[in-house]
């Protein structure tokens, strides 16, 4: 980008993954430059977010100019990098060592169809990759979050046959339970000055607990979209009465999930949130960040001629 924009001898504009994603739902739904800052949610399989972080679990209090990151699903390390998009239990076994423990869960369950199986993979050289941070970045991702999710159902678990497949497959397995009310628990922490930070460690007990008595995987599916509906919704009902913020904005390529998307919205409607944005045109995945990145880029060059207009 900066050799390109060198040779081009044109101006570079640096613009941040979510931000973007926001920016577009923001630009589809005809929202005005000088407009109040929304909450926007954005939740994907990764992108770069600031000082080189890897995120996909964001919640951002943002306009088209800029935005401040307010919370975010817990970093958990991309095991093999590349790898862990393609092999899920890659990234059910980085969950459960980072969330929990991999001891604390081979004590608690050690006959386990699941324990057995990740017991077969080359642990040791794993932890030392997290340790070391080698070929494992860590990152903030949902998508790899329901990768984990299909390793430990077994489903796809060695690996995906098609880009999103994990994701796909767990819909269709929770739309089966459709009157499955559960949910399971989850935390959130905060350092002084830093995002709430979305905890995943009690869910994952409950998955194993789940597994272990025997529930079905859709039954397990459809508890997690509950779960995961859940934490988007109850942490947008506080950080828009927090940070008094009237409108949320849905974007990433995590919306696709029909489940996901309608059960967010409803418990926001629910919550007495006045105005919800979503995708209708654009696409909510990474098709639609090109416009964001162009209707960003745009507002900051008007905003700059207006500054410079005022200065004069």
């Amino acid at each position: 980008g900066n050799a390109l924009a060198h040779e081009e001898q044109t101006p570079l504009v640096s613009i941040t993954h979510h931000h973007a994603h926001i920016a577009a739902c923001l630009a589809e739904n005809n929202i005005p430059l000088d407009s109040e800052k929304v909450l926007g949610i954005a939740l994907d399989g990764l992108g770069m977010g600031t000082e080189g972080a890897l995120w996909g679990g964001e919640f951002l209090a943002a306009d088209y100019l800029s935005f401040e990151r307010l919370a975010h699903f817990e970093s958990i390390p991309l095991l093999g990098g590349a790898k862990a998009a393609h092999e899920p239990w890659r990234n059910t076994y980085a969950h459960l060592a980072t969330t929990i423990g991999w001891d604390d869960v081979v004590s608690a369950y050690p006959d386990l169809p699941l324990v057995e199986y990740l017991k077969t993979k080359p642990l040791d050289q794993l932890d030392v990759m997290i340790e070391r941070g080698i070929n494992s970045p860590s990152a903030v991702s949902v998508g790899r979050l329901f990768d984990a999710i299909a390793g430990a159902l077994n489903i796809c678990r060695h690996q995906i046959c098609y880009e999103g497949q994990a994701a796909i497959e767990i819909e269709a397995l929770a739309a089966g339970k459709p009157h499955e009310n559960k949910a399971y628990s989850y935390t959130c922490t905060r350092e002084d000055g830093a995002p709430l930070v979305l905890k995943l460690n009690k869910m994952w007990w409950a998955v194993l607990k789940d597994l272990d008595a025997g529930v079905s995987p859709s039954r397990i599916s459809a508890r997690f979209h509950n779960t995961l509906v859940a934490m988007v919704a109850q942490t947008a009902r506080y950080l828009v009465t927090r940070y008094n913020l009237k409108t949320v904005a849905l974007s990433g390529g995590v919306f696709q999930n029909k489940l996901l998307l309608e059960g967010v919205t409803h418990k926001l409607v629910e919550y007495g949130i006045p105005t919800i944005l979503t995708h209708q045109v654009v696409p909510t995945n990474d098709g639609g960040v090109s416009l964001g990145q162009a209707v960003i880029a745009a507002a900051r060059q008007l905003n700059s001629n207006k500054i410079l207009g005022d200065s004069l």
